[in-house]
């Protein structure tokens, strides 16, 4: 768990960086913007002094060959990309049915997500043919169109995580299950692995593994809000239990060196991070998690340093039709950087969302006031014993 044994002290002046130099304002709106990064201060080497010796006066100094020592080899460099929920459905379905084409949503974002070493996605509607097409009106039956899997690897993704409430929200008794198994064949078939969903519990806690630049990485997501949970003869999503993060995690420990926790978590529309995530988040720490990732609330929340490891607990949307208000047409893609194992920097893009699902890097007042509710909202650290 080499993130977890930096000093806290140094952890914490980070956070600290965050809540007072992150600023929208340096958000370019090019198409591959650079986006508000935020170090994680390393501890620096210990250094190591060698005495002076001093000579005796009978015996003059044997003179010695001074060797300079060979550097470390840099780590590589590894970025991972996140971003919010997903939802290609309603409102933001019929837009991309009466124009043809789906990849518009996407296209403003694409070269950031394509720049990253590895992007994941976080999908909360089903994508098959089984399910009710409902056009443009509110309702809870979320069917995105099946081709819309091909866009999301179009876009530059490498990984679905499909551990979400509404994944099996199709519309009639019996859809759900069939949808949700249509919603995995499909994204297979776009070439795009999927984490935190399966054929039946055993399969939804499996983790995803990816080796980059000789470091393994592995997934594992696991879901608080009920609707789509999985049990052993039942396909669905991997519930958020105690006993599930320590089980999921210690697969992945057994496969990797850096686990990343994806939950799925807390109330919609609020910033603060509830007691309900705040203790899921403590049981993905105590089960060996380096870093979470969570989502569901459908705006930003803050984050935390939690027992050495940084939590995010919510990135906001990212594709919804959500244009009541304006939280909810906002999020942020959330970038981290490794160095070998170890992670040295985060960075937060913040987005505007329109109604048609098209995805906008935010404009500078827009990404100051993003920036400063996950400012407001984000906690102090705590160590967990």
């Amino acid at each position: 768990m080499p993130f977890r044994h930096r000093n806290l002290a140094f952890i914490a002046l980070a956070l600290l960086l965050m809540l007072t130099a992150c600023s929208g304002s340096r958000q370019p709106q090019a198409p591959s913007p650079s986006p508000t990064s935020t170090p994680f201060i390393p501890v620096p080497p210990t250094a190591t002094f060698a005495p002076t010796a001093t000579p005796s006066p009978t015996t003059p100094p044997t003179p010695t060959a001074t060797v300079t020592p060979s550097p470390s080899p840099t780590p590589a460099t590894t970025t991972f990309l996140f971003v919010g929920n997903i939802v290609p459905a309603r409102c933001v379905r019929a837009a991309a049915d009466q124009r043809g084409d789906d990849h518009y949503i996407y296209a403003q974002v694409a070269p950031l997500i394509r720049k990253a070493n590895f992007a994941v996605a976080l999908l909360n509607t089903a994508l098959t043919q089984s399910g009710i097409v409902t056009g443009c009106r509110r309702t809870f039956v979320l069917t995105g169109d099946p081709h819309h899997a091909q866009t999301l690897a179009w876009a530059g993704f490498d990984l679905v995580n499909v551990g979400t409430n509404h994944i099996r929200n199709c519309g009639w008794v019996g859809c759900g299950y069939r949808g949700f198994l249509e919603t995995l064949e499909n994204l297979h078939a776009a070439g795009l692995p999927t984490v935190g969903g399966g054929t039946d519990l055993n399969a939804a806690l499996q983790p995803y593994v990816v080796t980059i630049h000789g470091v393994r990485f592995a997934f594992v997501s696991l879901n608080q809000l009920g609707f789509s949970w999985a049990d052993a003869d039942t396909p669905g999503t991997a519930p958020l239990t105690p006993e599930n993060a320590q089980r999921s995690i210690a697969l992945a420990r057994q496969q990797a060196d850096v686990v990343i926790a994806l939950p799925h978590w807390g109330p919609e529309y609020e910033a603060t991070p509830n007691y309900l995530e705040r203790r899921a988040a403590r049981w993905l720490v105590e089960a060996g998690a380096d870093v979470i990732v969570g989502n569901h609330s459908h705006v930003v929340q803050g984050m935390q340093i939690l027992g050495g490891v940084p939590v995010f607990y919510s990135l906001g949307n990212f594709v919804f039709d959500q244009t009541w208000s304006q939280e909810t047409q906002q999020g942020v893609i959330l970038t981290l950087t490794f160095e070998g194992q170890n992670m040295v920097s985060y960075a937060y893009t913040p987005v505007h969302i329109d109604g048609d699902g098209t995805v906008h890097i935010a404009p500078p007042e827009e990404a100051q006031a993003i920036m400063a509710r996950i400012r407001a909202a984000s906690l102090p650290p705590e160590d967990v014993p």
